[in-house]
């Protein structure tokens, strides 16, 4: 959530934020509206207070002066001012809540740098790794590999939970599970990142925190009992939540997390897009990356968390390139975003595996995550960073497609073979 007293003082370069972002002005003219009425009450309560501080020395001195009815009648006048100052601090307290309700609607402001742009065209690519193979026969997708290899049921999926799901068999399933522990493997042992595994539900608090809600209630998967639960969409919810509503000590930042878990999305507003395959699943897995760091380096520590999950891709022989998300692009909650994005040759495109985001201190204060450096009495809101590292079906996806073999197989890449208990090849039986 951004800063209430930033936003009344830079109204201005929060509009010319909202507009890169695509994102309506509506809220912010409302807040200003309110701001101007708030400064109203204030003005008109504190010339109140000026006249019953006025008022309190008449008294006293009629009372001095032995004049008790008039006194008696000043106190009554007093009285009045005080139930119409106490109404005046009502409707300020109500104006600062209505205030606080629209900034919870309210995107983050872009980095300084981030490409301004209305959709993912204005992208800007940074990087490539790896080199697209030149196949000699034709390429299939993951879909039929997996189906004609026996490793992939979409039907009896549908057929048990509808569209949008599917069940892996097989090495199928081994490779997934291989592909989780490796992702975890290089994080913990290589990167240093602690790994967690955090509840699967969720309550309204933290899915406000990390800015699921209100935005994105539609996309939730809910319980219907009076807990209010919801399924994650991604681990970065429980997981940035961890230290919500503490004072963390600075000497302790920065703190790394990763976690691997099932992921849960509606994808309301999807419908038409990527229907066929796992490309866009109601249930998915992830091994997530979370980062809790001070103001000063969240930047650093937000280049480190995009290496650490393109590091994956290169262990595993994955082409693919980084892009630099336009504002019109960008995540609700983030500042700044790197997607990764893996080569897929059926598509003969890249897709995205992983948005990897500084969300600054955003997240933080919807979440009362502070911090607080030694000798001082103050607190600050801390620097929240997330990002996929990697999404575990995409990847499942590349390493099919990618590694397909002209009879239909598929080569384990070689970092993974451990996993999959020496297994080289997937291939029909």
């Amino acid at each position: 959530m951004l800063d209430l007293q930033f936003v009344r003082e830079n109204l201005e370069i929060v509009r010319t934020a909202l507009n890169n972002r695509n994102f309506s002005t509506e809220l912010l003219d409302k807040f200003a509206e309110l701001d101007v009425e708030r400064r109203r009450i204030i003005g008109e309560s504190d010339g109140i207070n000026q006249l019953r501080n006025s008022a309190s020395k008449e008294i006293g001195a009629l009372m001095q002066a032995g004049k008790r009815d008039e006194a008696e009648a000043k106190k009554a006048e007093v009285a009045g001012l005080k139930d119409k100052q106490a109404n005046l601090d009502k409707q300020r307290d109500d104006a600062e809540s209505q205030m606080r309700e629209l900034l919870a609607n309210l995107p983050n402001i872009p980095a300084e740098g981030v490409p301004v742009g209305k959709d993912e065209t204005a992208n800007v690519e940074i990087r490539k790794w790896g080199e697209p193979k030149e196949f000699d026969f034709e390429i299939k997708d993951h879909v039929d590999l997996g189906e004609n290899l026996g490793i992939l049921d979409q039907e009896r999926a549908t057929k048990i939970a509808g569209s949008r799901f599917a069940i892996l068999n097989g090495a199928g399933a081994r490779l997934e599970r291989a592909l989780v522990n490796f992702m975890l493997d290089v994080h913990t042992i290589e990167h240093g990142y602690t790994e967690t595994l955090p509840p699967f539900l969720v309550n309204r608090k933290a899915l406000f925190g990390t800015n699921q809600l209100p935005k994105f209630e539609a996309d939730l998967f809910h319980t219907t009992d009076e807990r209010q639960l919801a399924l994650i969409p991604t681990a970065e919810v429980p997981v940035t939540n961890y230290h919500s509503d503490e004072i963390l000590d600075a000497k302790d930042l920065p703190k790394h997390f990763t976690a691997y878990t099932p992921c849960f999305r509606s994808e309301a507003g999807s419908y038409g897009r990527d229907t066929r395959g796992l490309i866009r699943q109601h249930q998915f897995e992830k091994v997530e990356l979370v980062k809790i760091c001070m103001p000063e380096n969240s930047e650093e520590e937000h280049e480190k968390l995009t290496a650490n999950a393109e590091r994956i891709l290169q262990l595993l022989g994955l082409p693919y390139r980084t892009v630099v998300l336009s504002t019109g692009d960008m995540g609700f909650g983030a500042k700044k975003t790197y997607d990764i994005e893996v080569w897929v040759p059926s598509q003969n495109t890249y897709r995205e595996i992983s948005s990897c985001s500084n969300c600054g201190d955003f997240q933080a204060r919807r979440m009362g995550l502070r911090f607080k450096r030694a000798g001082n009495a103050k607190t600050e809101f801390a620097h929240t960073l997330n990002g996929s590292g990697l999404a575990v079906g995409r990847t499942w996806i590349a390493v099919l497609e990618n590694y397909q073999q002209a009879d239909g197989s598929i080569l384990i890449p070689e970092v993974l073979q451990p996993y999959m208990h020496g297994l080289q090849k997937i291939e029909a039986k």
